[in-house]
């Protein structure tokens, strides 16, 4: 596979890692429909890119099906699909306002985890009808995680819990996929510079830019972004977990 030709449904598209992956997969020759919530971002990166936008709630099954008809027929297949939707929240199991809300854990679970779950099952079906190349590919699905999937701080327990889940289905998934000839990849992020992050003031993005040991600083999401080409172009990686994080294990 190679970015020229790829044609990818990049969730949460509009902002962050997601708008970074589909900057540089157009800037590949890649034909990209960005899936988010935001229109009027997404419609205007989709515009400058000179790809597609589809209004889509990830965590629904008709709105998820109907961006991806919507991206066949605009792109005629889909051959990537690489899911950055996601939100992060910071709260206690137990706190001075007693326990995690339910509904807060419950939301972030079915945001992050099925969410990215939804997606890949839909483009998989979508992938599977795509003329094989010559090694039986068919398509690559990327999921994103974050170390927090494996050593996660206080107040991570439902981020943490559900980047766990993308990791941990990460194998099982590319053996599923294995005789339709579409590989599933996981990059974990570490931190990063995205919208989250970039409204800190600058004073504290330098004190978390310290406990990265090299290179020391934030990530850049447009790094994420190239990795993700490289696994869309690199055919033999599959079934495998990314750290991204310049070497930093949170404490």
């Amino acid at each position: 596979m190679k970015l020229d030709s790829t044609a990818a449904i990049i969730t949460g598209g509009a902002s962050g890692l997601g708008e970074a992956t589909a900057r540089y997969f157009a800037s590949q020759g890649a034909q990209v429909t960005l899936l988010d919530r935001d229109a009027t971002r997404g419609e205007a990166i989709a515009k400058e890119i000179g790809g597609h936008y589809v209004l889509t709630d990830v965590t629904d099954e008709t709105s998820v099906q109907e961006a991806v008809d919507y991206a066949q027929e605009k792109m005629g297949w889909i051959t990537a699909a690489v899911n950055c939707a996601g939100i992060a929240l910071g709260i206690k199991t137990t706190g001075r306002d007693g326990p995690h809300p339910l509904d807060a854990f419950q939301r972030t679970i079915d945001i992050n985890l099925v969410g990215s779950f939804n997606v890949a099952r839909l483009a998989a079906v979508a992938m599977a009808k795509n003329t094989p190349e010559d090694d039986g590919a068919r398509g690559v699905i990327i999921n994103t995680a974050s170390i927090a999937a494996f050593d996660g701080q206080k107040g991570q327990a439902a981020y943490a819990a559900s980047k766990g889940g993308i990791a941990g289905m990460t194998l099982p998934m590319a053996r599923d996929l294995a005789k339709e000839g579409i590989r599933v990849m996981t990059i974990a992020p570490g931190i990063f510079k995205t919208p989250m992050l970039a409204g800190l003031p600058e004073e504290v993005q330098a004190e978390l830019a310290k406990d990265v040991p090299n290179p020391p600083r934030l990530g850049d999401p447009a790094e994420y972004g190239r990795l993700a080409g490289f696994i869309v172009e690199m055919g033999y990686l599959n079934g495998e977990v990314i750290r991204l994080d310049g070497a930093l294990r949170m404490r």
